[in-house]
């Protein structure tokens, strides 16, 4: 779901233009990024989904009982908002908290049953994800959208500003195909399990 957390960014950067792209961008996926290295410190797991090897675009459950547990991404959140809040103002902090969050939000429809509400699965609730990952076209319909749609209102946005300012259009023209085809490429490494 990379790809479709980065054109939730972009759709962000259209609407909030005064944040930084690279801090939206990391806000987006800021959860995976603490995943990493608790999933090479074995603290949170994947494992393989049904028949495969776990390699296939979304056919992996991902016990990340931490990192993408609800209470975890909030908390999550509001750290990556204080900090960010500090360098760049209270209301830009909470904008890029929100992205931060909106990565479980986006989660939510892709992951399989495994996104417990508490860190560490405490009091063992049930698990969420309406698991759209078993349906790899629609999983990948929904990221395409996000990309198309991101990339598409960046891009009318940054035009619109470059115009207001008198300024040459191209490297807004350039900056949203790249952030397209950026998307498009992730995606399709993506879902060639790559």
């Amino acid at each position: 779901m990379i790809a479709g957390h980065f054109g939730f960014a972009a759709a962000v950067k259209s609407r909030v233009p005064a944040a930084p792209t690279w801090a939206l961008m990391l806000a987006s996926v800021w959860m995976d990024v603490i995943f990493v290295p608790l999933l090479a410190a074995g603290v949170e797991t994947m494992a393989p989904f049904g028949s495969g090897d776990g390699t296939a675009y979304g056919a992996a459950v991902i016990h990340a009982d931490w990192t993408h547990s609800l209470v975890g991404a909030l908390v999550i959140a509001a750290a990556f908002g204080v900090v960010c809040g500090w360098r760049y103002g209270r209301q830009l902090g909470a904008v890029l908290g929100a992205v931060v969050v909106s990565h479980w939000l986006l989660d939510l429809p892709m992951h399989h049953h495994d996104m417990p509400v508490l860190p560490g699965n405490a009091a063992h609730l049930p698990l969420l994800g309406f698991g759209l990952w078993s349906a790899p076209a629609a999983a990948a319909g929904l990221e395409l959208m996000l990309v198309a749609v991101g990339a598409w209102l960046y891009g009318k946005t940054a035009i619109a500003t470059a115009q207001a300012a008198g300024t040459s259009t191209r490297p807004a023209y350039v900056a949203s195909i790249a952030m397209a085809g950026s998307g498009l490429v992730t995606l399709a490494l993506n879902v060639a399990g790559v």
